[in-house]
Formats: C-alpha cells, sequence, structure tokens
C-alpha cells in the first residue's frame, strides 16, 4: 500500500523545482522543469547543486496553467483537526504558487487568475490525509483494494483537485518522452484533498467513550455559486452535490493530537487497545439540486426570474445521474422540500414529471389534511421492472407545514419515510488491524436524497432530523440506549455537541454555495424556531441578495479555473483582456452618478445655511439632486441584467441572452438611448461563441 509523503522538501533552483522525501532518503525525486514545467522523476544523488533555497511543504496540492505560465500549487501550512480511525486528518491552513517563469512585467489578466484562486479557493475548507482516504465513505472503504495507491481509491466525484494533480497523474500512467510507460514511483506525491466539512469530536456518551464525526463532501463536477449553477449539466451532474456522512467510532484509542496514534506500530496496522474491537458506525445522506434543466436570472430583483427547459430534454442528463446514484448507494429516496405553491410550483412540477418518465408505472399517493391538500405527495413504481424503479419520490411542503415557528411539525416527514429508514440501515464495520481494513457486518443498503430550491437550509434541517433518528437507532443497537429512549433526553451535554456539530455543517456547505451562512440554523443549535433566529436569517437574506448579485461573478469564475471548467491556456481569446469591463462608458457611471446625487442630497440638508440666504435656492438644489438620484435609481433597478456581477470566464447562455435584451432596450431609451454606443461590447467574441455553444448544448 503506497500512501502520499507526510514530509516533503522542495529545492528550488533557476531550472527546476525539485522534490523529495527526507524520510524516504531512497525513493526517486519529483522534479518540474523551468520554464517548461514538464514533470520527470530523478535519483536524489543527482539533486541540483544550485539550489537558492529548501523549504519543508505539508504536500503538493497540484500544478495549473493559467494564462501565461504554469505554477506549482503547495500546501505550506496545515493543521491536525483530529484522528479518523487512528489516522490524522489535516486541514489547509496556507498555501502558494511556485510560478515556472520569473515574471518581468505584469499582466492583468494572469493576476486576476492568481488573486481568483488565493481569494475564493485556497482560503476554502479543504482537508486531507496521509493515511486514510477521506473522499470515500467508510461503506466504500471497505471494499477497497488497500494494495492501490490511495489517491487511486480516491471517488472521483470528492477527488477535489483532480484536476489541477491532473500533470501527475498522466505522468504517472503514461510517462514522458525520456520516461515511458507508468511510474508508480510518482505516487507518493500524490495527495487527494475535500472540500465541505471535517468535524472530529472526541467525546463520552453515558460514560462510554467515542468518536462524533460529520463528514461532509462537495462535489467537483458542476460546483460553483447559487444562483450560476442550477440544476444538472448535460453529464448528470447536479448542482451544489454534497454527501456527509455521519460515523461513530467506538473503542478508538488514538483520539488525541499527539503524534501518530500508534507510532511505530501505525504502518503495521497494529494500533489501539488489545482488548475491544475498534467498530466504525456510519450513515450516509446525499443532497443536490433539482434534476431538471433549471436556472434563476438575477437581474437586481429579490426574487430572480424562474426558468425551466423542457423536461423531455433533461430526460438523458436525468438518467446519467440517477444511474450513478442507484449504482453506488442502492434505492434513491427523493425527498421535495420546495413549495407547492408560487414559483417554486414550477420546480415542483418539473421534478414530479421527472420522476413519472423515469420510473415504470408509477404510482401517485397524496395526503392531505384539514390545513393542506398536499401534505405528502409520494410518487413509487408499481413494479420493479427496470433500475429506475428504485426511485422513490417523496414531497414535503416543509415551509407551509411548519409556519408559526411549528419546528415539531418536520418531524412528520421523518414519520412518513420511517419504513424507509428500517429498512435502509446502516454501515457497521470492524477493523481488521491484520490487513489494515474493515470488515463489513452491516450494509447501508439505500441513501434519502434531499432538495430545497437552493439544497441549503430546508436541507440541512431535514438532514439533521434523519441523522438524529438514525443515531438513536445505532446507540439501541449497541444497548447505550432502550427502546423508546433518545439521546436528547438522557443526556443534554451530548445533545448539544450534536446540534453544533450539524449547524456548523450548514453554515459551511451553505457559505461555499451562497456566501453566506445558513439559515434556520436556530432550528439544528436549539431544536426550535426563535424571533432572534427569524431576524438572523433576514439579515443572511439580505448578505445573500448583495453577495449573489454583486460578488459571485468572481467566485464563479475561480470554482471554474480551480476545476478545469475554463482552461486559459486553451481559451484561444487574444490579446483582449478577459476581466476588462466592456460595457459602454455612460452604463458603467450611473452608479457613480448615483452615489454623488446621495451625497448632494446630503450636503444640501445637512450644510448651514448662511443667515439671510434664499431657502429656495437650496431646497431647488436638493429636489434637483433627488429627480437625478431617483432616474438613476429606477434605471439601474429597470435593466438589473447590466449590473450583476456575472462570471466573465463561462458566460452563462441566460447572462448573454438578458445582456444582449438589456442593451437593445437601453438603445430605445429616449434620453440614453443616442448616447450609447451602436456596437456590442458586453462580451468579447471568443468568450460570447463559447456561450453559444452551452447554449446548444443545454437546448
Amino acid at each position: 500500500m503506497t500512501l502520499p509523503f507526510r514530509d516533503i522538501n522542495v529545492h528550488v533552483a533557476a531550472d527546476s523545482y525539485t522534490f523529495t522525501s527526507p524520510s524516504s532518503p531512497n525513493a526517486p525525486a519529483l522534479i518540474v522543469d523551468r520554464p517548461t514545467g514538464d514533470v520527470r522523476l530523478s535519483e536524489t544523488s543527482h539533486l541540483p547543486t544550485r539550489v537558492s533555497r529548501v523549504s519543508s511543504i505539508a504536500g503538493i496540492l497540484g500544478l495549473i496553467r493559467l494564462r501565461l505560465d504554469k505554477y506549482v500549487i503547495i500546501i505550506t501550512k496545515s493543521e491536525p483537526v483530529g484522528r479518523l480511525k487512528g489516522h490524522m486528518v489535516y486541514k489547509v491552513v496556507s498555501t502558494d504558487f511556485l510560478p515556472m517563469r520569473e515574471r518581468q512585467i505584469r499582466d492583468p489578466d494572469e493576476d486576476q487568475f492568481l488573486s481568483l484562486l488565493k481569494t475564493y479557493i485556497m482560503k476554502g475548507p479543504m482537508y486531507f490525509s496521509y493515511s486514510v482516504d477521506l473522499t470515500n465513505s467508510f461503506q466504500r472503504q471497505a471494499s477497497a483494494d488497500l494494495s492501490s495507491p490511495l489517491w487511486m481509491r480516491a471517488d472521483d466525484r470528492f477527488f477535489w483537485n483532480r484536476y489541477v494533480q491532473s500533470d501527475l497523474i498522466n505522468f504517472r500512467r503514461q510517462g514522458n518522452r525520456s520516461q515511458p510507460g507508468s511510474q508508480p514511483a510518482v505516487d507518493p506525491y500524490i495527495l487527494p484533498l475535500i472540500w465541505g466539512t471535517l468535524e472530529i469530536r472526541p467525546t463520552t456518551f453515558r460514560n462510554t467513550p467515542l468518536t462524533l464525526v460529520l463528514i461532509t463532501r462537495k462535489a467537483r463536477h458542476r460546483a460553483g455559486t447559487r444562483y450560476f449553477t442550477r440544476g444538472l449539466d448535460e453529464e448528470g451532474h447536479a448542482a451544489n452535490y454534497n454527501e456527509t456522512e455521519q460515523i461513530v467510532v467506538l473503542n478508538d484509542t488514538g483520539r488525541g493530537l499527539g503524534g501518530f496514534a500508534g507510532s511505530s506500530d501505525m504502518q503495521s496496522g497494529k494500533y489501539g487497545s488489545e482488548g475491544a474491537e475498534m467498530q466504525i458506525l456510519s450513515y450516509v445522506q446525499t443532497r443536490g439540486s433539482v434534476p431538471v434543466y433549471w436556472a434563476e436570472i438575477n437581474a437586481l430583483k429579490y426574487t430572480p426570474k424562474l426558468q425551466v427547459r423542457g423536461i423531455e430534454t433533461a430526460l438523458g442528463a436525468a438518467k446519467k445521474h440517477f444511474d450513478e446514484q442507484i449504482r453506488i448507494y442502492g434505492d434513491n429516496y427523493l425527498v421535495n422540500l420546495v413549495n407547492q405553491a408560487g414559483r417554486e410550483k414550477r420546480i415542483k412540477d418539473a421534478y414530479e414529471q421527472m420522476v413519472q418518465m423515469l420510473v415504470s408505472s408509477p404510482s401517485e399517493k397524496v395526503k392531505g389534511d384539514a390545513i393542506t391538500d398536499e401534505k405528502f405527495h409520494v410518487i413509487e413504481p408499481s413494479s420493479s421492472k427496470q433500475e429506475f424503479d428504485r426511485l422513490h419520490y417523496v414531497y414535503f411542503d416543509f415551509h407551509h407545514e411548519t409556519k408559526g415557528l411549528q419546528m415539531h411539525r418536520a418531524m412528520l416527514l421523518v414519520e412518513q419515510l420511517q419504513d424507509a429508514l428500517i429498512k435502509q440501515q446502516y454501515f457497521r464495520g470492524v477493523d481488521m488491524p491484520a490487513n489494515g481494513g474493515l470488515e463489513a457486518r452491516n450494509y447501508q443498503t439505500s441513501v434519502v436524497r434531499t432538495n430545497c430550491m437552493d439544497s441549503l437550509d430546508r436541507t440541512n434541517v431535514v438532514q439533521s432530523m434523519l441523522a438524529r433518528w438514525t443515531l438513536d437507532r445505532m446507540f439501541v443497537d449497541l444497548g447505550l440506549l432502550q427502546r423508546g429512549e433518545t439521546f436528547a433526553t438522557v443526556d443534554p451535554a451530548f445533545e448539544f455537541l450534536f446540534r453544533n456539530l450539524w449547524a456548523d455543517n450548514a453554515d459551511t456547505v451553505s457559505k461555499s454555495y451562497a456566501g453566506t451562512g445558513a439559515m434556520k440554523t436556530d432550528i439544528t443549535r436549539l431544536g426550535k424556531r426563535t424571533k432572534a433566529g427569524t431576524f438572523g436569517d433576514g439579515k443572511v437574506a439580505v448578505m445573500r441578495y448583495y453577495l449573489n448579485n454583486f460578488r459571485d461573478g468572481p467566485r464563479q469564475d475561480a470554482f471554474d479555473l480551480f476545476l478545469g471548467a475554463y482552461e486559459p491556456a486553451a481559451a484561444n481569446i487574444g490579446s483582449s483582456l478577459i476581466f476588462a469591463d466592456r460595457r459602454p462608458i455612460l452604463i458603467q457611471s450611473i452608479p457613480y452618478i448615483l452615489a454623488f446625487s446621495i451625497f448632494f442630497v446630503l450636503v444640501g440638508l445637512f450644510t448651514k445655511r448662511v443667515p439671510g440666504s434664499t431657502v429656495w435656492t437650496i431646497r431647488l438644489f436638493i429636489l434637483f439632486w433627488l429627480v437625478v438620484a431617483g432616474w438613476c435609481f429606477n434605471f439601474i433597478i429597470n435593466n438589473g441584467m447590466l449590473y450583476v456581477n456575472w462570471p466573465k470566464l463561462n458566460p452563462r447562455p441566460w447572462a448573454v441572452e438578458g445582456y444582449q435584451d438589456a442593451i437593445t432596450k437601453v438603445r430605445k431609451d429616449a434620453l440614453l438611448g443616442p448616447f450609447v454606443a451602436r456596437h456590442e461590447r458586453g462580451l468579447s467574441t471568443a468568450r460570447y461563441l463559447n456561450a453559444e455553444e452551452g447554449k446548444k448544448r443545454i437546448e
């Protein structure tokens, strides 16, 4: 079993970057030649003699080629967050970019590319381990081939730095011109990371030591921001797709942070106590955007325009999506939490139509009460003739059922799913020190896939409830609880830990997608809806409006750049600046005119008048600037598509359409029309064509 090096030195020279492991002096050195960026292996005896500096690093995050140069991304600092089954897990704290060339002049686009990566990606919640696979659930690890290198065992969906590791992986598989063929010696330099939540909390429950772990893995496919990434892509990848695994480790003797659990015995797996077996119990849930082609077009309105494309056009993508979900998890219980009325009804209807097209002979059941005619809407296959008959759709109108701070009514959904939860079970395995693997004693046979509009706030509440129900079941099976008891009533300290663990997870997932912490975390932390929580949700809503309209464009660009959705070297955009604002100057100036108008109004209101001066002049001054400010504000709101901070690397097709419509509308404006340039300046030709191709693929 080849594991990544936990100690790497980088030797910086004018003609190369050389990576070696001090603890493995006989291992070949990894060399990245400068300025070409080519990768090769060399014996450590052939290290460069003229080295400007030697630094110790935690690992190689990857290599990325931008517009002008290639860079090695290194992890310069990491911090331990705890032990998982005796293996230390680390969080990335700081990184650095090593350029192939020393640039003498500055390039605005290259600097912006680097700024995007450093600001939005390198500061994100990334975790890794040198000895345990964080990308796979424990159930998948139990059937993994432990003789394979760690990166080969990684789940491709959650291998967050897979794209930037492509150079090393391609060299590992094919070699190069001077070193053809497979190169297994490069395996220890390839370090897989995950992005998401990783909380490890050693604790006790009823005087029984255990470790409670929560891991959320964000998928690297179709990753992005709230309004710029919705629904499915043509490959069946869902936006904001996350897998969350709740883990209980019993008899975990290597729970501290000092040293390496088991010290010298770790390599043989002989760590921990000689007595009781180390047991692993885990429960997996997933979340993801509604699996159809849809988008929300933000144009500075608080409620964006909803766009749902034909259900039939998305059928192929939905089949790919659920084919993968069923293959990995078994039966899928699709919990839909969107509203049954208003604008969200279109999404609900689209989802239900998609499920009806996928399953054979769909059977529908609608349950109502005195308050609503559709409390639950269940779609089940009448038979099991084909693969997609393993889909089970359950609709629950979360907002309608819990309005008036009645959050306890959300438990109705758990009651509705109870038979499915009992049947699906959870994974239970025993650590086998002899081979370092897990022996499965019980399997989780299905998964609950939950979504709301954003797959954030309502989804967080429901997932924590399902996790709570399953954890109670685990403790009953372990003999720590009697049937009918719950951990919330018998151990308040553990209940507090559980609530905060899930609330922190909600915030992490939300920050990655929406830019803010989650809403409704008072329910998760306190178990009830509070007025303070409602007020806090209002603040979050205002912040989301600001970020999603004016700040998410660069964040989406950063995801596209790091994950390989946009490749600067292959973009063929000519010499034009990618990030330049090409809107007509007059369009750009209107927000500044609005700001100046408000400033002059305030000056007129609060400046002391000279004794004896007439009042009407200052009133006329204030009135004039009020009119200007009102006109500017009205223009911006009515032409919001021109002022949203859109992604510039991969323009969304509907954004291009909206921009064209808005510019055409402005050209017809009686006041501004004559002053707006007649030629198109909003997007470069190359990127416009790219957007048109994307539009055709979606259609």
